[in-house]
């Protein structure tokens, strides 16, 4: 284990947009319905960096598309409801509620910008 005040940071700053878009920007559907899905996988990666040193990043960004798509395909099953969570509590929103292909394209999508980022910061460093 090793914390990273840089990530940590990177994640409240990430956690605070979602909060913002479940909230304030509710009721812009592009927002609400795709951008969240985007962020959070962003956000899993940061919490992840937050107390891990993690040498192989390609690797860690994989998995965590296969734990958000598991996720998704769980919900599919109405997970949320196999396990008895009330609507609307927090852990039934964590969880979510309905499937969608477009949510998977979302995860894709932020996997995709943390590794452009990644392999871009990492270009960048060595040139330095």
């Amino acid at each position: 284990m090793k914390f990273s005040l840089k990530y940590f940071l990177l994640s409240i700053l990430l956690f605070l947009i979602e909060v913002l878009i479940a909230t304030v920007f509710k009721d812009i559907f592009f927002v609400r319905a795709y951008l969240g899905d985007v962020i959070v996988v962003i956000l899993i990666y940061t919490l992840i960096l937050t107390f891990f040193k993690v040498e192989n990043r390609t690797k860690l960004i994989t998995r965590i598309f296969i734990f958000s798509v598991i996720v998704e395909v769980l919900q599919y099953f109405k997970i949320a409801d196999v396990l008895g969570l009330k609507p609307g509590s927090i852990a039934a929103i964590v969880v979510g509620n309905s499937f969608s292909w477009i949510d998977i394209l979302c995860y894709a999508a932020g996997c995709t910008i943390i590794f452009l980022i990644t392999k871009l910061w990492t270009n960048v460093t060595f040139r330095l």
